[in-house]
């Protein structure tokens, strides 16, 4: 547990509580546009996916709740690490301007910004890279840029919603997915298109191929190397299939110092265009895209949202160089170590648990991530666990309310009836802690079991129960109410 004080009597949390009452319907306003939007967003309230504000559990309750939530891969901020490194970078350059002035192409460009993308690029092995605001940003740039009138995109199934936007804005010809993770599918899909399009099949238009190092609600790894082999074999001799790697997750959990899944295996010269996020290992905010000057020069021309917008400023980039100093330095590494330690220790409690088998046996929690685990080199920090959709709410309040924030995911952001508990692991996680999120894992297993085999007289688990009467009396619906 969280605490030596098991804090259930705070369920509904207040945080949980706000999210539960924003789903009520609101009363309409006369004014027509303001009313024309509420009832657009009253068809996510009824459907209990609107999206609301708030911060989580573990940030205003930090004696009670552990986070198992955040983007803080390597706990950079948790320890307070970043921030000092950032400060330190600050006094070293005491007369910085705390805005760019100008976008890059006219005078928004300084020689600290073009430092900082040179030693980035150099960290992961790549020519040239470009710093811009956001990873979805990031993905927006590269499909509105870089596709050609001709060319044809493939894709995972499971990219990112950002490289969805993107593709569907781009230039290309088709926009076809495979199967995700699937190097037959994906096979199968680029001989679809040699036969289709005569343009690629002599060589003069390309393929390009929309991947992630690391899928974000899934957490398995891309096998980019069976990909990168297919595509070879398919094309032989022909260079005309390019890669794009989304590296948001594997950037600093992956490879030498941190510098990524493409890193790690070798194929910095195989794949044509890298995104690297700053806003989750790293700590910062922002993203860099990696790849040649052509790609750069590409960018800059013709991707709007890098030309037509401020540079980023001082401040920005201080942040994003003071992760990577912290990356390439021994606390880095031995954050990197501790992050997969915790991992590996996650699934060793979790797969020799007691309970494990009945527990999948059963369809009452599964997680994909566990099977096969022992051969596993590296681990991700995203862990998604598994159970009947009725009880996918049950088992997020009675982690909350054991002191364990995680994430219920659900449609949109997945698609109908694949909802999951989404939980990340962080370097600064105690072994005490994974072993207590673990066993409460395993404590609302032994709950549920007794409530199917009828045993207990309850039909909802004890948390749960709290909840709902708590939403009852609120005149409240949705979040698995029985």
């Amino acid at each position: 547990m969280a605490s030596s004080e098991k804090p259930v009597e705070l369920m509904p949390t207040e945080a949980l509580a706000f999210r539960m009452r924003s789903m009520k319907l609101q009363n309409k306003p006369a004014d027509i546009f303001y009313r024309n939007l509420e009832e657009a967003l009253d068809q996510r309230r009824v459907a209990y996916n609107l999206r609301c504000v708030v911060e989580s559990e573990w940030q205003t309750m930090r004696d009670k709740v552990i986070d198992f939530s955040s983007n803080d891969i390597l706990s950079f901020n948790a320890r307070g690490i970043l921030r000092d490194s950032f400060l330190a970078e600050l006094a070293q350059n005491p007369d910085f301007n705390p805005g760019a002035g100008g976008s890059r192409l006219l005078d928004g460009f300084y020689p600290y910004l073009e430092a900082a993308e040179r030693d980035i690029a150099a960290f992961h092995g790549a020519e040239a890279s470009l710093i811009v605001n956001s990873g979805f940003e990031a993905n927006l740039a590269i499909w509105k840029a870089i596709p050609r009138p001709g060319d044809v995109v493939v894709y995972d199934s499971l990219v990112h919603a950002s490289t969805h936007e993107g593709i569907e804005s781009s230039l290309a010809m088709q926009k076809i997915e495979f199967t995700h993770n699937d190097p037959k599918s994906f096979r199968e899909v680029l001989l679809s298109v040699i036969d289709s399009h005569q343009l690629i099949r002599q060589g003069t238009r390309c393929v390009l191929v929309a991947v992630e190092s690391v899928y974000s609600m899934d957490g398995d790894i891309c096998l980019l190397q069976e990909l990168i082999d297919v595509a070879y074999e398919v094309f032989q001799e022909q260079d005309n299939v390019k890669f794009v790697v989304d590296e948001a997750h594997s950037t600093g959990v992956f490879g030498p110092k941190g510098s990524g899944l493409v890193c790690e295996l070798g194929l910095e010269d195989q794949v044509a265009v890298r995104v690297h996020t700053f806003g989750k290992a790293i700590g910062a905010t922002g993203a860099g895209i990696l790849g040649s000057k052509t790609i750069k020069s590409a960018l800059l021309n013709f991707a709007r949202s890098t030309a037509f917008t401020t540079a980023p400023s001082f401040p920005f980039v201080a942040a994003i160089k003071a992760g990577y100093d912290l990356l390439q330095s021994e606390e880095g590494q031995k954050s990197l170590d501790s992050l997969q330690h915790n991992a590996q220790l996650f699934y060793q409690l979790l797969t020799t648990h007691a309970l494990w088998q009945k527990a999948r046996d059963e369809g009452i929690l599964w997680v994909p991530l566990a099977d096969g685990w022992e051969s596993r080199p590296i681990f991700t920090h995203i862990v998604p666990f598994w159970t009947r959709p009725k009880y996918l709410y049950w088992l997020y309040f009675h982690l909350l309310s054991s002191g364990y924030c995680t994430w219920p995911i659900e449609h949109p952001v997945v698609p109908p009836g694949q909802g999951r508990i989404r939980m990340t692991l962080h370097a600064a996680n105690t072994e005490a802690q994974v072993e207590g999120l673990v066993g409460a894992v395993f404590e609302w297993v032994e709950e549920i079991l007794t409530i199917e085999e009828g045993s207990a007289g309850e039909k909802v688990s004890h948390v749960a129960s709290k909840v709902y009467d708590w939403m009852k009396s609120e005149g409240l619906e949705g979040w698995g109410l029985v």
